[in-house]
């Protein structure tokens, strides 16, 4: 645990509260929290250490091998070093910076962090005693346990871990073809040469958010000297795959509303969101919510619509728009058909934000332990995989409900670990993962909705307020506490 960065971090929030006459006690006592305990879920640093006392480590003895070293895979490989008295772990992870901070992208494409904010090195984060081969997996062998790397090696495990992510697929947008596939690290030049400029861009890398706000600013330029009531039209997609947390399309279109009343420049720009489905959100207190603050905000919306193409020379935006009629009365079944309809819908605009559909890496969904759908089918309470028993799967690869944040990964590393090492002691599963899903929906510079949730689809707040208010106390958790718990609590394995 990196306390003196910690104590840093609690410097610069006492600042930002001083700026507003609180105290640090004060601040804590509105969220119901006490001082100490400013890590998300209620998770305190005495209570981390306290986890650590408590637990008992397991002599069992097995070859794990866990394929993808982002914060899923590293902070699942420290939790098995704590656990373990001997512990045999390798990672297969190519990219330099796979654990970078990627919640921070969202304030680096509102130019409130700086892209350096969020790089982290790979190599500082490798528990002691963990062999890290830089390679990429290329084929998957679960019958006989073992996966061959881009460069050649089979490497044969006991266990596996399946860690890889996801891929963000900008080349099924037509116009965009040339963008390719990308993960949210590593060499993305082909994808940066395609969108970043010309008012097209996407946060979903760190350079991609950092061109984000580029483009923000020259759009937001546009929009104070427009004239005649012309107004500069800002267009925000969201696709119509599973995603990195499902609020960060909104949390771009609200941080671009905030920067244009900054500047001056809102009665001049005209904010249109497109999502493909029929909600704001999944869960219907949060989408009341949302719903209330774009009525406030004077957004626009069409539900519905999604992205299938970008004519870049003309901007352009085309939508595959879809809805549903009434057709003629079924006698047998004494009621009205129901025919789905759909058309191109050409939207023009001067800045559009891309969320790009998430798709299983191929390697990874065309394997013996991928699905139809490409990500990895397990077993939702437990992580592990429905046909091998000694295969887990965590984080965005994952076939479960919801969780495709770093939230949830924070409750399922812990519950993977238990599993696995039962697993190896021949033990029946102990732990089940609830499905808990946490999005700081940012709603403005300053505010944050906390939106927690599970399989319920019911608001699970870990605070005793209103899950549905925006409040400044949780955007200084999202701007001070939630990158060091990530990166020197659950990438210690202990958070």
């Amino acid at each position: 645990m990196d306390y003196k960065y910690i104590n840093n971090m609690l410097s610069k929030m006492d600042k930002d509260l001083a700026t507003k006459g609180m105290s640090r006690r004060e601040a804590m006592k509105l969220a119901g929290i006490s001082g100490a305990t400013f890590i998300m879920g209620g998770t305190s640093l005495e209570a981390m250490e306290k986890d650590q006392k408590e637990i008992t480590k397991s002599g069992v003895n097995g070859r794990i091998l866990i394929v993808g070293g982002g914060l899923a895979g590293m902070s699942t490989a420290a939790r098995l070093t704590l656990n373990l008295t001997n512990p045999d772990i390798t990672v297969i992870e190519p990219e330099k910076l796979s654990v970078s901070y990627q919640p921070g992208q969202t304030l680096v494409a509102a130019g409130i962090w700086d892209i350096d904010d969020i790089k982290y090195n790979r190599d500082d984060f490798v528990p002691e005693g963990t062999k890290l081969i830089e390679d990429r997996v290329i084929d998957f062998d679960p019958t006989n346990n073992r996966v061959t790397t881009a460069k050649g090696q089979v490497i044969e495990y006991d266990y596996l871990i399946v860690a890889t992510g996801l891929q963000l697929d900008y080349e099924r947008i037509e116009g965009l073809e040339h963008a390719g596939r990308a993960y949210s690290s590593g060499d993305n030049s082909r994808l940066h040469k395609a969108i970043g400029n010309d008012g097209i861009c996407s946060i979903y890398t760190a350079e991609g958010a950092e061109k984000t706000w580029d483009e923000m600013q020259k759009a937001i330029e546009k929009a104070k000297n427009a004239k005649d009531g012309k107004k500069v039209q800002f267009l925000f997609t969201h696709p119509s795959t599973p995603i990195k947390c499902g609020g960060a399309p909104k949390k771009i279109m609200y941080l671009t509303n905030a920067r244009l009343k900054e500047a001056g420049a809102r009665e001049n720009a005209e904010l249109t969101f497109y999502p493909n489905g029929g909600a704001m959100f999944g869960v219907p207190e949060y989408h009341d919510a949302i719903h209330e603050q774009f009525k406030r905000e004077g957004f626009k919306w069409h539900y519905r619509h999604n992205l299938i193409g970008v004519e870049k020379e003309n901007k352009i935006a085309i939508f595959d728009a879809k809805w549903q009629e009434k057709g003629p009365y079924d006698p047998i079944m004494k009621d009205f058909e129901v025919i789905s309809k759909h058309e191109k819908v050409r939207v023009p605009y001067d800045f559009i934000h891309i969320t790009p559909d998430a798709v299983a890496p191929r390697e990874v969904g065309e394997s013996d332990i991928g699905s139809a759908s490409g990500w990895v089918p397990v077993n939702k309470e437990t992580l592990q995989h429905v046909k091998y028993n000694n295969v887990f799967a965590i984080g965005d690869i994952a076939q479960v409900p919801m969780g495709k944040t770093g939230g949830s990964v924070r409750k399922q590393y812990k519950v993977l670990v238990d599993n696995l090492i039962a697993q190896m002691e021949g033990k029946k599963l102990p732990s089940k993962y609830a499905g808990y899903t946490v999005c700081p929906l940012i709603t403005d510079i300053g505010t944050v909705m906390l939106a927690e949730f599970d399989w319920t689809v019911k608001p699970t707040p870990s605070f005793p307020l209103d899950p549905l208010v925006e409040r400044w106390v949780f955007w200084l958790m999202k701007v001070y506490a939630l990158k060091p718990m990530t990166m020197y609590g659950m990438l210690s394995g202990k958070a």
